[in-house]
């Protein structure tokens, strides 16, 4: 069998659970929107306005106004971050390692195929996961905003949240797999790429908290794109662009050099 078929076929489980996941987090939190609507949506923004700065940058409402659909999708879209990031980083960890970790390996050496063709195989499974985990966001949020507000139009917007999402997909993907090449304990590798995931979002947190913290942004992922300039039609950052691809660049040659030298794959 072909291993990125194989690696398709084990991963399908996983896919489905994490793509029900996405689609009851927007569900349920634009669902809260038209409630909180239902009434007064003047009240429930100034009763939110009316929060601590600390509060607003835990529960990750920022400065958008929550009288808005897109505002309040801004907030959701904070913890779609968060999910995604999980998903892809334990993705990669596990599709580089899992022959050892389950004493498989032997699958991958009768193969006539070399190590670099197997990563390779490995690593497209896992971007067409990544894909469809992001398409399954993208339609959901089209679909939700569309039926919630008729008048704003932030088509344009949440693409562009799905492209910078993809981006973080894959730095922590790529985190992923070059921990799983690196580690000498296969079964470490996940517990590490969820903790960098953690790291980063705590630190993000922090920083909203604290704005003289703002100079660490470049050691958290999570503060390279800006949510709302994006949805409103801002563009990208380019320092951070460029820092992200150097990133997955970096992040990638060290899973193919570590990866081909290990005793097990």
């Amino acid at each position: 069998m072909n291993v990125f078929i194989r690696e398709m076929k084990a991963n399908r489980k996983s896919l489905i659970i994490w793509s029900i996941g996405i689609l009851l987090m927007v569900l349920s939190g634009m669902g809260k929107f038209t409630a909180a609507t239902s009434g007064d949506a003047n009240s429930t923004s100034q009763i939110l306005s009316s929060m601590p700065s600390s509060v607003r940058a835990i529960l990750g409402i920022g400065n958008f106004d929550v009288s808005k659909a897109s505002g309040y999708y801004g907030i959701i879209f904070f913890y779609l971050v968060l999910m995604a990031t999980i998903h892809a980083a334990i993705l990669g960890a596990n599709i580089i390692s899992k022959e050892e970790r389950d004493k498989t390996s032997e699958f991958l050496y009768v193969k006539p195929m070399s190590r670099s063709k197997i990563i390779t195989s490995k690593l497209l499974a896992a971007l067409v996961n990544l894909i469809i985990f992001n398409l399954v966001t993208l339609l959901c949020s089209l679909g939700i905003m569309a039926k919630l507000d008729k008048v704003e139009n932030v088509t344009g917007g949440i693409l562009m949240l799905m492209v910078s999402l993809f981006i973080l997909q894959l730095i922590y993907l790529f985190i992923g797999t070059a921990l799983a090449a690196l580690r000498k304990e296969p079964k470490a590798a996940t517990s590490t790429a969820t903790t960098i995931v953690l790291f980063g979002y705590i630190l993000s947190v922090l920083i909203d908290l604290n704005q003289k913290l703002i100079n660490l942004k470049y050691l958290t992922p999570f503060k390279y794109f800006d949510t709302k300039n994006i949805i409103y039609g801002g563009s990208f950052d380019v320092a951070t662009l460029i820092l992200s691809i150097l990133i997955i660049a970096f992040t990638l040659y060290i899973t193919y050099s570590f990866g081909n030298k290990r005793d097990l794959l």
